[in-house]
């Protein structure tokens, strides 16, 4: 598949779009605003940044069917970044509002148990696959997913227990955390993953 240069940054109203805009400006990869409205056609790599309620995100998401072009696009081969919401609505059920995710991968997201809630600030991640490097990055959520397939799982992280920071599987990648806030390390992170699409 040949994509361009430009990623589609899906606007999800409520999305740290501000904040990921600058950082794919620091990298000098161009990006357009995608919506229902302004749909991404699948010959860009899509990033889906999201900050604050599962449910509200997927109600944006369920306008003008927008979320089925996204399980349509991602089941067709599109690179697939989502950050923390982002990765979050990957998943099948979201205790948050109690309402049904894209299902695209296995597994439901929970409430954190233990500690100050919502986390927030630095927090070490580790790889659980070979081609993941160890670092620090910015979390700030109150829950966390649990992928069913084990070989999903991209990094842990541990807050009061090891918990999913990130997840991988064919042409999606998504993290807990925000590497757009998480200095040279994140930016890394930004670009291992746009290199993987030519981007950077």
């Amino acid at each position: 598949m040949k994509i361009e240069l430009e990623v589609d940054l899906v606007d999800v109203a409520g999305g740290n779009l501000g904040s990921v805009g600058r950082c794919l400006k620091r990298l000098n990869v161009p990006y357009r605003l995608a919506n229902a409205k302004n749909p991404p056609s699948g010959n860009r790599p899509i990033i889906l940044p999201g900050v604050g309620n599962f449910g509200a995100v997927m109600n944006n998401l369920k306008r003008d069917g927008f979320d089925q072009l996204l399980i349509d696009l991602i089941a067709g081969g599109t690179p697939y970044l989502g950050i923390c919401v982002g990765m979050q609505v990957l998943f099948d059920w979201g205790d948050e509002s109690q309402v049904a995710g894209l299902g695209i991968l296995a597994g439901k997201v929970v409430k954190l148990e233990q500690g100050k809630i919502p986390q927030i600030g630095w927090n070490p991640i580790e790889p659980r696959k070979g081609d993941g490097m160890p670092g620090y990055v910015y979390f700030v959520n109150s829950y966390v997913a649990q992928p069913e397939i084990g070989e999903n799982i991209f990094y842990t992280a541990d807050y009061h227990g090891q918990f999913c920071a990130a997840v991988q599987s064919k042409n999606i990648t998504a993290f807990q955390f925000h590497p757009e806030k998480s200095g040279e390390f994140g930016e890394k992170l930004l670009c291992n993953w746009l290199d993987t699409v030519n981007q950077c």
